[in-house]
């Protein structure tokens, strides 16, 4: 059987499959649904719990409305079950109102919201039956319910398309369904607990390939040279430093130094709280290297963060000889020359730059060691292609890590690298007071907002959505947010706007005016998560902050106290268990801890937050001891089973060398 064999699809959903990368049956049964609908018990109307997506049997009282906003529409209708009314609306979906002609009694399925007088149901869905839906990432075409068809058709081929990874006693050890069942379940569950089991195979099977590349790439780590770095070198670097260190910098530096000296090639990981100082140790690091004899580059994810680096390098490391550089994706063609000049000849001892840095007509003279800002911005692939750079001798490697996870994890997520923690932080630095402000609260807030502003402070304010979304009122879009408060509490007061969709010469100058203090607030996305560092701002909004992991939402809040001075962070939510811990530490380590007990690693360490990057998109790690169990049987596997190890590894190698491509950066 082929795709085009399947019901429903003729060519032109065969070419829309192929455009959305399904090019086969496998390929169909492997991109698995997004998220589920749980139509399995219906709610009646007094009963429904605001906030929450529920299902509903509802006979309609009245004729359905239909108005229109330009191109935007609205449907509205009033519909009840034996116990109340309920209002029911859909934006943009203007078909509703003939639907909804065409009978009396409807199951319905969609978000509650019960602020004001009656309850409301927003963009609800037809229904058919009580079960649990499978939801689709769209695919221009192709609606959800032809898509389940299409699925169905191909789970029929399930046990010879799903053919099995893993060894029987591994699956009965670790109680694992099997790949066929698995597949199966994802599309067509019965429950949503065995949802939960069947991704935890797949998760579990990703987390072995890893563990296995991780032995591959530790095993691999060999080369490199010994660096010449003088005796008592860290010392006399911090005796320049205008601050003292930490005692954590010092054994940081002192150990990253250690490894500078070995004859093989160093590859550590260096991660803290928020404002530990690990740029300082990287710079005493890339100073150490240079005065071996060789060049460093330091890449950052953001020009603005480049640029950061590249002020504070020439402020600090200049004055001890160090000749620095700056090397962007979009510097004017006779300056990048020029550039690319003093990086290959050698007279820029220090490069700092972007991806710009990986770029194939970027040569160094004799590079000595690779340092990676943000190292969950940037995949393995990136990783890589900047230690080619040092032909065929690999130089050191130093990743910083934005994000404090207790050590153990970090070792076995990182495994390929090893682990400095940064456990202090410098004396001085002022806590930043957090607040949990309830929406009755807004106005209050923002008039205090003001005040601060008007006194010279500065603010951030994140919203989560760049587009709006209709269906969730509460959810301030960023553009709508920067309007509302432009005409409203923040009138007259210079405000920008940045978020991921702007052209990044748009954002960069956005940026640069905020951080000139030409902008008193800047309206974001988590854009400003990491690299804008403004010492003058001291307020952190921080919009819906209940859809927020609390690792994201500390690093929202170290944007601010920076400069010394009391700073705010409010978080505009309900109050929640999570959003409680926040605003009860500052202290990055517990908030991890207090993340991980409360909704695993998979929401710390997501792959696009977090940048495992040998797992592939969509996995989510379960919890520690599922991580725990794929290092066992990795070990096992290697000791007593080196013909299924070997097997596996072909399967973790295909996987790297895809994570590679899709990371790499032309």
């Amino acid at each position: 059987m082929e795709l085009n064999d399947l019901p429903g699809v003729g060519k032109i959903r065969l070419a829309a499959l192929h455009a959305a990368g399904i090019g086969s049956l496998r390929d169909l049964l492997y991109t698995v649904p997004v998220k589920y609908k749980d139509l399995g018990e219906r709610t009646s109307v007094c009963e429904a719990r605001d906030g929450e997506r529920q299902t509903f049997l509802l006979d309609r009282t009245g004729e359905p409305k239909l108005s229109r906003f330009g191109k935007r529409s609205r449907v509205t209708c009033v519909l009840a079950d034996e116990s109340s009314e309920i209002q029911c609306i859909w934006f943009n979906q203007p078909w509703m109102r003939d639907a909804l002609l065409k009978k009396q009694r409807f199951l319905l399925f969609g978000r509650v919201d019960r602020t004001g007088r009656k309850p409301k149901l927003l963009n609800a869905s037809l229904e058919d039956r009580l079960r649990i839906v499978p939801v689709y990432r769209p695919i221009e075409g192709i609606p959800n319910k032809t898509r389940e068809g299409m699925v169905a058709g191909a789970l029929a081929e399930a046990e010879t398309i799903c053919r099995e990874t893993l060894p029987d006693d591994v699956l009965t050890r670790y109680e694992l369904m099997g790949a066929a069942d698995a597949i199966r379940t994802l599309h067509a569950p019965d429950t949503i607990a065995n949802v939960t089991k069947a991704q935890r195979r797949f998760a579990f099977e990703q987390l072995l390939y890893y563990q296995i590349a991780v032995r591959e790439l530790r095993g691999a780590r060999c080369g490199g040279r010994s660096l010449a770095i003088p005796d008592r070198a860290e010392a006399d670097f911090w005796k320049r430093m205008p601050f003292t260190p930490t005692r954590a910098q010092v054994r940081t530096l002192a150990e990253v130094a250690a490894d500078m000296r070995k004859p093989d090639a160093m590859a550590r990981m260096v991660q803290g709280d928020v404002g530990c100082g690990k740029t300082a140790i990287a710079f005493g690091a890339i100073r150490l290297c240079i005065q071996a004899g060789y060049q460093a580059a330091l890449m950052a994810p953001t020009e603005i963060l480049a640029r950061q680096h590249y002020e504070s390098a020439r402020a600090i490391l200049e004055p001890m000889g160090v000749r620095c550089g700056l090397l962007l994706g979009g510097m004017p063609v006779a300056e990048r020359k020029a550039a690319l000049a003093a990086v290959a000849s050698g007279s820029w001892q220090m490069v700092i730059g972007t991806h710009a840095l990986i770029g194939d007509n970027v040569r160094f003279a004799r590079l000595g060691l690779c340092v990676t800002d943000e190292q969950h911005r940037f995949g393995v692939g990136q990783r890589t292609r900047l230690l080619r750079k040092g032909g065929d001798v690999p130089p050191d490697l130093l990743v910083m890590s934005a994000t404090p996870i207790p050590r153990t994890l970090a070792l076995a997520i990182f495994g390929d690298l090893d682990v400095s923690v940064v456990d202090e932080l410098p004396p001085g630095r002022t806590p930043v007071h957090t607040r949990i402000v309830p929406e009755e609260k807004r106005r209050e807030m923002y008039l205090f907002v003001r005040r601060e502003l008007e006194a010279g402070k500065q603010a951030f304010i994140v919203c989560p959505l760049v587009e709006e979304d209709e269906a969730d009122e509460q959810r301030k879009a960023v553009e709508s947010h920067f309007e509302a408060l432009c005409r409203g509490p923040l009138k007259g007061i210079p405000v920008g706007l940045t978020h991921g969709r702007q052209p990044s010469a748009e954002k960069a100058s956005v940026l640069e005016a905020f951080a000139t203090g030409k902008l008193r607030a800047l309206v974001a996305t988590t854009v400003i998560e990491v690299g804008v560092n403004v010492p003058n701002a001291t307020l952190m909004v921080v919009e819906n902050a209940e859809r927020y992991g609390l690792a994201q939402l500390h690093q929202l809040r170290g944007r601010v106290g920076r400069g010394g001075g009391e700073s705010w962070c409010f978080l505009v939510a309900k109050e929640n268990e999570r959003l409680h811990a926040l605003a009860h530490t500052n202290d990055g380590f517990e908030i991890a801890r207090k993340d991980l007990e409360l909704r695993g690693p998979g929401e710390l360490l997501g792959t696009r937050q977090h940048g495992v990057a040998l797992l592939p998109g969509g996995v989510e790690l379960g919890n520690l001891q599922l991580l725990a169990n794929a290092a066992e049987c990795a070990e096992t596997l290697y000791r007593e089973q080196p013909e299924v190890y070997g097997a596996l590894l072909v399967q973790a190698r295909d996987q790297m060398s895809r994570t590679l491509r899709e990371t790499s950066v032309s």
